[in-house]
């Protein structure tokens, strides 16, 4: 009979390798390694006391039943028969014989080494056991602890911000003032005689740094090259890299270049899946965007947030000094160079950049998040969203715009300004996902008139538009549903400019296509004989809205699925949970005739290009013919 300390052993063993199997290889789930490290504390002491006590021999009850047949005759009484006689039987004889010995246990290594449990018999199967389950607890502490004292303290790297027709933006971290100042020099790659100087020239530098702002700078790079160029970038601080300036406002491509195409995901965290043989700052599913950035010929990438997570797989602390770190050792991460040196990064803000689901507005720890935020993401991010009338919003806006080629862009801040989370949807609460001063501006953008050749607008938005997630929907769009509404007449309405609509959003873990087609009106019977009139307002089936939420880059993928289509105003086109890295390759070109422009998305998971589709901007100038059925529909 097993002793109640080898059943206290087995157990927590069975804990311990599930739990640290889930932690490492799934999810970091911050709750997991102080409950491993308790169960660890509790198994060792039960697994040395079921190995001392528990006997090596065990008693063994042999019975062994004996039957033996017996042939008897029984008289039988007259009783009504004419004569008395005799009946043979057979009579069955029992003989049993208990036997007890002491015998060995079984070894049954098998079960030894899956279950965790002290071998009695086996000083070699029991220690091999336990230093499974402690190689379990090594490595989710290795996984825990030691990127910890990776401080990137002495992190010196450059990187691409947003690089516009005219300028490109630089970041610069230097803590070592020796090195100071930090030059920066510039030359066009692969120029054409006579027309390009090959030469190298200064671009600007940085003449000191400090701990003001975690020891980074911006270097504006002036770009005085009318026509789409690669240029070729170095420091003098030993770093460098290329980039390529974006096709001039309303084109979508270059003889030279291809076809205009950016890219879009969010979420980063480090070593997952686990490998002990990782660098501790290893970052996975930059190895897989590695792979296949050559062939993408990308112009930026549109981040949409949760390139830290303050709170995985531990929150720290919540001091200025906690988040920067988080950031330093992102750009510290022997896979970033592979993704950062030679292609632009523009980011929006999420919750985990902060705290998760975050909603509390500019409060608590915001502060001390949105210090690194500013000078690692912010400070080389196109220039704040103009509001309407051309007006500058706020310096510190954490919401911008810009139009790039064949497509205009805003991009969201979902967290510095939305309501919280668990309030009611309603007209007397007046949620807010965008805050009035955004959503003003958001709207103006999306009324504004596009130069020609721009027939896409681009939103980027850190959280779904779509409220078909039904797990923690308030943090999403879906949370914020009468607002969304107003976003949603706003869009289908820029479709009559000839515009399409397209939302780019992450943080699910998961891949869905969803579009949003307008509202059909409906013909409504008077109070008078034979009047009629229209229900809801008109929209082309073309002004239909797009969204292609992926995510996430290096993460945790959901093993089941989510995503579930709750009516027809939300229509799912394609879902995909699987995969710990996702990404969206966009790619835009303008048709012949410079009417309408496709808009291309394709989708790679781990590496690997999944799934595509092809979308066509309206053709514009909706007003319907006169008698038709939409015409009377509207009144025109």
């Amino acid at each position: 009979m097993t002793i109640p300390q080898t059943k206290v052993a087995t157990a927590t063993s069975v804990a311990i390798r599930a739990l640290s199997y889930f932690f490492l290889r799934w999810a970091l789930a911050p709750p997991f390694p102080a409950l491993i490290f308790a169960l660890f504390a509790v198994y060792l002491p039960s697994f040395v006391s079921g190995y001392l006590h528990e006997p090596k021999q065990e008693l063994v009850d042999q019975v062994d039943v004996t039957v033996t047949d017996i042939p008897i005759e029984v008289e039988v009484p007259e009783n009504g028969r004419r004569n008395r006689g005799t009946e043979k039987l057979v009579a069955e004889q029992l003989a049993v014989e208990e036997t007890l010995t002491i015998e060995d246990r079984p070894l049954n290594p098998l079960k030894t080494l899956l279950s965790g449990a002290p071998n009695p018999r086996s000083l070699l199967l029991s220690a091999t056991t336990l230093l499974i389950n402690a190689i379990c607890v090594g490595m989710v502490a290795d996984r825990l602890f030691t990127e910890r004292y990776h401080t990137g303290d002495d992190l010196s790297f450059a990187r691409l911000g947003f690089v516009s027709e005219h300028e490109a933006k630089l970041l610069i971290r230097e803590p070592d003032q020796s090195k100071m100042p930090v030059t920066v020099e510039v030359h066009i790659k692969d120029p054409v005689a006579p027309f390009d100087n090959p030469l190298w020239q200064s671009a600007g530098g940085i003449k000191f740094t400090t701990n003001e702002t975690d020891y980074t700078a911006v270097v504006p790079i002036p770009l005085r090259n009318s026509k789409m160029r690669t240029y070729q970038w170095r420091t003098s601080n030993n770093h460098t890299g290329e980039f390529t300036t974006p096709p001039p406002v309303g084109h979508a491509e270059e003889a030279t270049t291809g076809p205009f195409t950016f890219l879009s995901t969010s979420c980063i965290v480090s070593r997952l899946p686990y490998s002990p043989f990782d660098h501790p700052l290893a970052i996975p599913g930059f190895r897989y965007l590695a792979k296949v950035l050559p062939t993408l010929n990308a112009q930026f990438m549109l981040f949409l947030g949760d390139f830290i997570y303050a709170d995985v797989p531990r929150y720290w602390g919540s001091s200025k000094s906690d988040y920067r770190q988080k950031y330093r050792q992102v750009y510290a991460s022997p896979d970033w160079p592979s993704v950062g040196q030679n292609l632009s990064w523009i980011h929006t803000l999420d919750d985990h950049e902060i705290a998760n689901d975050w909603s509390a507005n500019s409060t608590g720890v915001y502060k001390a998040a949105f210090d690194p935020f500013e000078h690692y993401q912010a400070a080389a991010n196109p220039p704040p969203a103009r509001r309407a009338g051309g007006i500058a919003a706020r310096k510190s806006a954490t919401y911008y715009s810009f139009t790039q080629g064949p497509a205009s862009f805003f991009l969201l801040d979902t967290r510095t300004f939305r309501s919280d989370n668990h309030l009611p949807d309603t007209a007397e609460q007046q949620k807010t996902m965008l805050g009035a001063e955004q959503l003003e501006d958001f709207l103006a953008w999306l009324k504004k008139p596009e130069p020609k050749g721009v027939k896409w607008k681009i939103v980027a938005s850190s959280v779904p538009f779509t409220k078909n997630w039904p797990v923690n929907t308030q943090d999403t769009w879906g949370g914020f549903l009468m607002e969304r509404r107003k976003v949603l007449e706003a869009m289908w309405d820029v479709s009559r400019r000839g515009v399409g609509v397209v939302v780019l959003s992450g943080d699910r873990h998961e891949f869905a296509a969803t579009k949003f087609p307008p509202p059909v009106p409906v013909l409504v019977e008077g109070e008078g004989e034979g009047e009629v009139h229209v229900e809801g307002r008109a929209w082309p089936e073309e002004a239909t809205v797009w969204e292609f939420s992926a995510s996430p880059l290096s993460q945790f993928y959901s093993p089941v699925g989510t995503y579930r289509e709750r009516d027809g105003e939300d229509v799912m086109v394609k879902y995909i949970h699987k995969g710990n890295s996702k990404f969206g390759a966009i790619t835009i070109e303008n048709l012949e005739g410079g009417d309408q422009s496709s808009l291309k998305y394709r989708l790679f998971v781990d590496g690997e290009e999944v799934w595509n589709t092809v979308l066509l901007s309206p053709k514009g100038d909706q007003a319907p013919a006169r008698g038709s059925f939409w015409s009377k529909l509207i009144g025109a």
